[in-house]
């Protein structure tokens, strides 16, 4: 199914005080031990089905890409919403965790590795031109760029809420 391009330039408004952004993947050391590398992916597409029917989780939206060394891209409301899911003995994350560090951890057949970063409002400046929903702006709000946001030192450092065409923007 094709996803709609928005011709142009846009950004996005967080429209809050600060963004968790959390990066999380995988890697295939040995790519001939396909069936634990196949084990371990599998536990992803559950988490995120998982998080998808839940708005209170707290992940706000996420980008996947797929290699040898796969990468998710999430934006969460808070670090507290990702600490809670993933030490939470209801969700879909602890059981795999678990299990990853008592059979696969340690053999190096499958890297695991995350990283968070919570950032300010004021420090996120994002750009998306001819491009469909993607990232912070698909996660939040996308707006077009206008008065206000035409330049990356005008986008960078501005309130949350702030954004020309957001719709509590003031720009």
């Amino acid at each position: 199914m094709a996803q709609q391009v928005f011709p142009g330039r846009y950004t996005a408004d967080p429209e809050r005080e600060s963004v968790t952004v959390f990066l999380i993947g995988m890697r295939a050391n040995r790519w001939w031990k396909a069936a634990t590398v196949a084990k371990v992916a599998a536990a992803m597409p559950r988490m995120l089905r998982h998080l998808a029917g839940d708005p209170a989780s707290g992940m706000l939206g996420c980008e996947q890409w797929f290699g040898r060394t796969t990468m998710l891209l999430s934006y969460w409301e808070s670090p507290e919403h990702l600490r809670k899911f993933a030490a939470d003995r209801e969700s879909p994350h602890l059981e795999p965790w678990r299990r990853f560090m008592k059979e696969v951890a340690g053999t190096g057949d499958v890297g695991v590795w995350h990283e968070t970063y919570q950032v300010p409002a004021a420090g996120i400046e994002v750009i998306y031109n001819g491009m469909p929903l993607f990232g912070l702006a698909k996660a939040t709000t996308h707006v077009p760029v206008g008065a206000g946001s035409n330049t990356a030192k005008q986008r960078m450092g501005r309130p949350a809420g702030r954004v020309a065409g957001s719709p509590s923007g003031k720009g």
